[in-house]
């Protein structure tokens, strides 16, 4: 059961970093599935930022931190966030916007959620070069330049869980190459669930060499393009989803990649076009989870998907 943020910090009108009150939850829930046992920032003392500066600083900072972000900030190109780091919106309506994004890189335990990402001018999450047990969990992404969450380059053990892609295009890739199996095969293990995809074009996720990667009870709203795209040796499991109105629910192979191996069981689509199919060659996910029928993930996701509804 969701719960909600309460005591959040007063902030100081004459500074952009504060104090929070002691005791003040952290991230509300934890993550199931590849990235189970992230803890972010822990029971380190809030902090609340108000500029696109403060919060820079923050993340780049060493040691622990929980990290709250009050209203739209700002800041330009691909900042660092440095390991056990929690970050996380206050309310409904904070987040980045005008050009920046996270760069969570070569990071471990590190928790993204209840942020608004607009208008980047690269990508808006970049997961990459190694980084392990990271959770992204119930945030919005708008327009961005390119993804709004790339994980790439050896990454490893991450859920990406309830968040809400918005009339975007490059929307959620999983390993970046077809040539960097070196570095990325036996990695890229992540969990995509409960996401809604509303109007977006593709890569939902698109994968290379991940194996297994696990997606399931999203629900696909209008994809223009394709839904899932298994590449380049991945092992993919597509289940218990909801595609309405998309173009064609996954594919093997993309672009120049060649196809990877996905299995598909117990998805529900609606006027949408096939999930294919190669039905075998997909390793067995390593842990429990509790699959929701597909037919009932439309109403759940709707109500619960994006900022905001952490509560």
């Amino acid at each position: 059961m969701k719960r909600g943020l309460a005591g959040l910090a007063t902030v100081a009108a004459a500074s952009a970093l504060t104090m929070a009150t002691a005791g003040t939850a952290a991230a509300v829930g934890s993550p199931t599935g590849f990235g189970a046992g992230t803890t972010g920032g822990g029971n380190a003392s809030p902090i609340t930022v108000t500029t696109g500066s403060a919060l820079v600083n923050a993340m780049k900072a060493s040691g622990s931190a929980v990290i709250r972000v009050q209203g739209m900030v700002s800041f330009t190109g691909m900042q660092d966030v440095t390991s056990n780091k929690t970050i996380i919106g206050v309310g409904a309506n904070s987040g980045i916007q005008g050009g920046g994004g996270l760069d969570i890189d070569g990071a471990s335990n590190v928790i993204i959620q209840n942020l608004n990402f607009r208008g980047g001018s690269d990508d808006l999450v970049n997961v990459q070069d190694g980084s392990t047990r990271i959770w992204i969990d119930h945030n919005t992404f708008y327009d961005s330049s390119d993804g709004a969450l790339d994980i790439k380059r050896g990454s490893d053990f991450i859920t990406v869980s309830w968040n809400k892609v918005q009339n975007h295009d490059k929307s959620f890739l999983l390993g970046h190459s077809d040539d960097n199996g070196s570095q990325d095969r036996g990695h890229l293990r992540v969990s995509y669930h409960h996401n809604w995809f509303a109007g977006s074009t593709q890569r939902h996720p698109r994968v290379r060499f991940g194996n297994p990667v696990h997606v399931y009870n999203n629900y696909y709203q209008g994809v223009t393009s394709y839904g899932v795209a298994s590449t380049m040796e991945a092992g993919v499991l597509v289940e218990g989803n909801y595609f309405e109105n998309t173009n064609r629910a996954c594919d093997l192979g993309q672009g120049d990649s060649p196809a990877g191996r996905l299995v598909q069981r117990n998805n529900t689509l609606v006027n949408s076009g096939a999930c294919a199919n190669n039905g075998s060659g997909v390793n067995g996910i390593p842990y429990s989870y509790s699959l929701e029928s597909s037919g009932s993930v439309k109403g759940s996701v709707t109500n619960g998907a994006g900022a905001g509804k952490v509560a």
